[in-house]
């Protein structure tokens, strides 16, 4: 197990470039092979959910330097929880959540990192703000002052073309520039989570800043 996950870490890294932050993405994966990751150099570990994180958590409390990622949908009653485990939050899909978390964040003194998630194209089983929705609640988002709003991250629908994908990461490229050139005080642009183990080279090419990889690190999930 050490040297496959090993070997895909040093392929990976080889062929993207230094800019895109890796992201290995821990569902159901052991604290073990997280910790043969971790000597691999991975740095950026991703839950989706916030029970296996606060699992995981006190397990690795020795590698400190660890900077953990929340990619799952939250549900509002546990976002205490994830405040107080993740420094990312990369999955806030509605206004109500993050109004939610800021308020939440202010009363604990915390100011994550987050990133707004967008659903370019319908898809009944994805969550996330559709392009006009979050047009709409960006000044309501603007208020959110214990939030450090960063990006978005955006999941392809499954079964889509190439090109079809391709499509879906520059739209979300081009909604990311057309918020940065309104100017909030309280929304930047700078992030865009997109790509994961099966087309994250096609993220790279439409301005991915950071990749999500779990099966191509990992192996076959465990259900």
């Amino acid at each position: 197990m050490i040297d496959l996950i090993t070997e895909q870490i040093i392929k990976i890294r080889a062929s993207i470039p230094e800019s895109v932050r890796l992201i290995a993405v821990t569902k159901t994966v052991s604290v073990e092979a997280m910790r043969i990751a971790y000597q691999a150099g991975i740095r950026d570990f991703a839950e989706n959910r916030v029970q296996e994180a606060a699992e995981k958590y006190p397990q690795l409390q020795d590698l400190q330097d660890i900077t953990w990622h929340l990619i799952g949908h939250l549900q509002t009653n546990k976002a205490t929880k994830a405040l107080q485990l993740f420094q990312w939050i990369q999955s806030i899909d509605s206004l109500k959540l993050a109004l939610r978390l800021d308020r939440l964040a202010g009363e604990l003194g915390y100011q994550p990192q987050v990133c707004l998630q967008v659903k370019i194209l319908p898809d009944p089983n994805k969550f996330g703000w559709t392009i006009p929705e979050l047009l709409a609640e960006l000044p309501q988002l603007n208020q959110c002052q214990h939030l450090k709003i960063k990006g978005l991250m955006t999941i392809p629908c499954l079964g889509l073309s190439e090109s079809e994908t391709l499509g879906v990461f520059e739209r979300t490229r081009e909604l990311a520039e057309t918020i940065q050139h309104q100017n909030w005080t309280n929304i930047e642009m700078q992030q865009l989570s997109m790509g994961m183990s099966e087309d994250y080279s096609l993220a790279i090419q439409k301005g991915a800043t950071m990749i999500r990889l779990g099966r191509i690190i990992f192996g076959q999930r465990r259900n």
